[in-house]
C-alpha cells in the first residue's frame, strides 16, 4: 500500500506559515480547553467540536493551529498524543 507522501517517491510540499488541521478525541471527562490551551500556548487556534459518541464517554474536536515549520507542526502533533486518545 502507498501512503501519499510515498507517490513518487516525494514528501508533500507544505508551504508555512500554514493552518494545519488536527483531529482530536478526548474522553469526556477531559478538560479538552485547558489540554489545548497548554499545547498550542499562544499560537492563533481554532477549536470546534465535531462529535460526541453514542455513549458519550468520547467527544472528539477539530483543531486548527497556525505553525511556522515541519518541527513546530510535529512537536504539537506529539504533545496532543500525550494528553488524547487519538490525534489525526
Amino acid at each position: 500500500m502507498a501512503y501519499i507522501c510515498e507517490i513518487n517517491g516525494k514528501k508533500p510540499e507544505i508551504i508555512y506559515p500554514t493552518f494545519w488541521e488536527y483531529k482530536i478525541i478526548f474522553d469526556s471527562s477531559s478538560d479538552e480547553k485547558s489540554i489545548i490551551k497548554e499545547c498550542v500556548g499562544d499560537r492563533k487556534h481554532k477549536l470546534k467540536i465535531s462529535h460526541t459518541s453514542k455513549n458519550g464517554k468520547f467527544k472528539s474536536f477539530n483543531l486548527s493551529v497556525l505553525v511556522n515549520n515541519d518541527t513546530e507542526r510535529l512537536e504539537l502533533f506529539t504533545l496532543l498524543k500525550k494528553y488524547s486518545k487519538f490525534v489525526l
